[in-house]
């Protein structure tokens, strides 16, 4: 279900009251925004076929005829369909003429990226063509930092039509353009390799400040598949802004690996853990121990309070993917604070999940669960979309 968050009051864009109304649903005040100022976010992982014949072993007990990709297209478009999204991200993508076929009969433009190397998947972005003009695009290849053949993407996306804009009592007052800075990202899988882990969020982190910035202090939304749990030192450099190396293990960094042994280890003070010179290099770019982004991230599932049904202490789902050798979160929707999650889209119950027996399924056309949230503009989103020095 999607879980409401009515906003009236107060000053823009801050939370002040949270409380339970007699339908069980959870209200969240927040400042003035206008109803229009809403846009609807999907992250997914869609399992890539060639990723789902690959690996077999991830899948042995799932039914062969849940895995075929004519099916699976036809559950996972009339899923997304449902949601009535106004942007999503897909990742594990190497089938993007099929979805654009069918995703463009319903008014959506896509773009893709495929993954350098042999593996063909990648990332796609789709938007609502009569929501949004395309002003800019940029890919990230990874690979070109040493960083292995994984991909990003980048769009500004502008709203074809001027808003109302709230004057400070609320109400409507003249009109105002809104545009923002969409990313899209899916994370090396090796839970070994966090040095490379780190440093293509480094990288991805970067570009999207240095987009925003360019034009005008966009805001900011950055979804995908992280390949790195809520617990971990990667979500935690999301949201801090910070990360110092030396105190973690490079094996450990993306909270995959995560031994007891471990764990006691971090309880204790002062431990500081050696990383090589190249390992460094890779992570933070240099030699120095401590990294940080600029972006003032927050999570919008860890915004919008949930059932402990669903949700972990961080906020987060309890699992966004599920198969025969995993169950857990790596998949994420992440904003600037100049947007406010108003919904998200709650994840299946553990319980539900595990009665699937594995995904793909006959409801469920991914080994992920979508993510979907709804964003609002807040006041100080007002900027100007004309990128700086007109490059």
């Amino acid at each position: 279900m999607i879980l409401p968050i009515e906003g009236k009051g107060g000053s823009a864009g801050r939370l002040h009251v949270c409380n339970v109304t007699a339908s069980g649903l959870t209200r969240i005040i927040l400042g003035p925004i206008i109803e229009a100022d809403k846009v609807v976010i999907v992250s997914y992982n869609i399992l890539g076929v060639e990723n789902a014949t690959k690996h077999p072993e991830l899948y042995s007990g799932v039914s062969p005829k849940y895995l075929d990709w004519q099916r699976r297209k036809k559950l996972l478009c009339k899923e997304v369909k449902s949601y009535q999204p106004s942007i999503m991200c897909f990742q594990e993508v190497d089938r993007f003429d099929d979805l654009n076929e069918v995703l463009g009969k319903d008014g959506f433009r896509g773009l893709h990226k495929a993954r350098s190397g042999e593996a063909h998947d990648g990332c796609a972005i789709f938007w609502k063509a009569d929501l949004f003009t395309l002003l800019h695009e940029e890919n990230i290849e990874f690979q070109r930092f040493g960083l292995r053949n994984n991909v990003a993407q980048f769009c500004v996306l502008k709203m074809n039509q001027a808003l109302p804009k709230a004057d400070a009592s609320g109400s409507p007052s003249g009109s105002a353009s809104r545009s923002l800075l969409v990313g899209n990202i899916h994370v090396l899988y090796n839970p070994k390799r966090g040095d490379v882990k780190v440093g293509q969020m480094r990288i991805f982190l970067e570009k999207a400040n240095e987009l925003s910035q360019k034009w005008g202090r966009l805001p900011v939304v950055l979804s995908g598949d992280l390949n790195s749990l809520p617990q971990s030192a990667i979500y935690q450099f999301l949201a801090s802004c910070k990360l110092h190396i030396h105190q973690h293990d490079r094996r450990h960094v993306s909270g995959q690996i995560f031994s007891s042994a471990y764990s006691e280890f971090l309880s204790r003070d002062n431990h500081f853990i050696r990383w090589t010179d190249e390992e460094l290099m890779l992570a933070t770019g240099s030699k120095r121990g401590t990294l940080r982004h600029q972006l003032k991230l927050c999570s919008a599932y860890a915004g919008v309070p949930g059932s402990s049904q669903v949700r972990d202490r961080h906020g987060e789902p309890l699992a966004t993917s599920y198969h025969r050798l995993f169950s857990g979160t790596v998949d994420y929707i992440w904003h600037t604070s100049n947007l406010v999650p108003v919904k998200v889209l709650e994840t299946l119950p553990m319980p539900k999940l595990k009665n699937t027996g594995c995904l793909p399924s006959k409801e469920w056309g991914s080994d992920h669960l979508a993510l979907v949230c709804e964003l609002a503009f807040t006041e100080e989103t007002d900027h100007d979309t004309s990128p700086s020095n007109h490059s």
